[in-house]
């Protein structure tokens, strides 16, 4: 799986990439249009998620998160992350999906 994902090299936009903010408000209420934006990003083949800005997320997201991945693998796309809050990063350890999600490494405090 996370050889087909590609890491972004110094911040270029490679061709055919969708690039998708998640909201800050990353809950259930939001999920309608963050899912109409992924399904809208998918045909691609690579979407970049810039998680740096969510300041709460439930199992809902972080569960259509998972589910883009697994799309994308299917499909032989690419996911690459611009960034991840300590909100996402945390909630995605608890459940267990930081590895499937492939979060960017924490920087130093």
């Amino acid at each position: 799986m996370a050889g087909k994902r590609a890491a972004k090299r110094d911040g270029e936009q490679m061709v055919g990439d969708a690039a998708v903010r998640l909201p800050p408000d990353c809950r259930l209420g939001a999920l309608s249009a963050l899912h109409a934006e992924l399904v809208a990003a998918l045909p691609g083949g690579a979407v970049e998620l810039d998680g740096s800005q969510v300041e709460r997320v439930d199992t809902a997201a972080l569960q259509l998160l998972v589910l883009l991945c697994r799309e994308l693998d299917r499909r032989g796309g690419t996911l690459a992350w611009r960034g991840s809050s300590a909100a996402l990063d945390e909630a995605a350890g608890l459940l267990g999906v930081a590895k499937i999600l492939e979060l960017p490494a924490a920087g130093p405090a």
